[in-house]
């Protein structure tokens, strides 16, 4: 098993971020455009709707980011896949081969940290990051041999935790020796550095990445995320059963009004009118605040490179106001 600066260097970052897989949202241009541009672009595997078309996609982004890095005459960030390992998703088994015929060279895993498939992707030299809400299941991913361990915090887009960034970082490095990803509201190079001081290795984002030209997302919901704060996010259960944070005007729009938002379970918003709200309901994290414009994702990219730089710069002039 490869250690912590072995695997951060052989990811060929700009800049040390990760770009979430996000539903619907990340397809093949998203990522292409963020590897191109110096950051790890990813995409959840059931965003195609069959693995047929998932494999056609993994070839296609492996295909076009080779020819990049030839052409370039230097390495480029991989890409890496999301697998939801649960026994809801009947396409798992289907998928995971795919992802060891095609050799992926980062599987993100969810809902469930399995040593087989950890073990069918270390076959291949492959890398495998987890995401986590707490320590219970930070250990039960290190017992399965993951590499890396996204810690998702409060404030994230989607199925977000509840625990501080400050001390869930210190407590899983006590822990565990590999590649912290932070989660959590992350919008601007700042935050990349932030994300650092606390003890991260890298930031992983997802909400910045929705308001992005190659985002395929609803104009609409694109607008929404520009305009809104962090009081206009809402951390519910009633969409799915599970907590996480979604985008108010949404859900009202879709007819889950405040009362049934502040349930503790899955609300009852009728059968016909489901699948049609499904389609408009929007998840997204604090990092909304930040978020007030839509630019190409190389373009936000080469602005994060310069606020991380620049926020590094501040931090190392504060040694000469507090001095060793």
């Amino acid at each position: 098993m490869k250690s912590r600066s072995e695997i951060l260097a052989d990811l060929h970052l700009d800049i040390p971020v990760v770009v979430s897989p996000m539903f619907i949202v990340s397809q093949q241009r998203l990522v292409l455009e963020c590897c191109k541009a110096g950051v790890l672009g990813t995409f959840p595997a059931l965003n195609n709707r069959s693995t047929e078309g998932f494999e056609e996609w993994v070839v296609e982004i492996k295909g076009e980011l080779a020819a990049e890095a030839e052409r370039r005459e230097k390495a480029l960030p991989p890409f890496g896949v999301n697998l939801i390992v649960h026994k809801t998703n009947p396409r798992v088994q289907a998928d995971l081969e795919v992802i060891v015929r095609q050799q992926v060279p980062l599987v993100i895993t969810s809902l469930g940290a399995v040593k087989e498939v950890v073990d069918a992707v270390h076959s291949y030299g492959g890398l495998v990051f987890h995401d986590v809400t707490n320590t219970y299941h930070a250990q039960k991913a290190i017992d399965a041999g993951v590499d890396g361990l996204i810690l998702v915090c409060a404030g994230a887009g989607g199925h977000a935790g509840t625990l501080n960034p400050i001390p869930f970082v210190a407590e899983i490095r006590e822990m565990f020796d590999g590649v912290i990803l932070l989660a959590g509201a992350i919008s601007t190079g700042r935050d990349v550095a932030a994300a650092l001081q606390m003890g991260a290795d890298l930031a992983y984002m997802g909400t910045r990445f929705i308001s992005t030209q190659e985002a395929i997302a609803d104009e609409e919901y694109k607008k929404m995320i520009m305009a809104s704060g962090t009081r206009d996010i809402v951390y519910t259960a009633s969409v799915s059963g599970i907590p996480a944070n979604w985008m108010a005007s949404s859900l009202e729009a879709a007819g889950i009004t405040k009362d049934m938002w502040e349930q503790k379970a899955k609300a009852d918003f009728g059968a016909e009118h489901e699948a049609k709200a499904w389609k408009n309901l929007w998840s997204a994290g604090h990092g909304v605040a930040s978020i007030r414009d839509n630019p190409p994702a190389a373009e936000l990219i080469a602005r994060l490179r310069r606020e991380l730089h620049e926020a590094i710069a501040a931090q190392a002039a504060l040694l000469n106001k507090f001095p060793a």
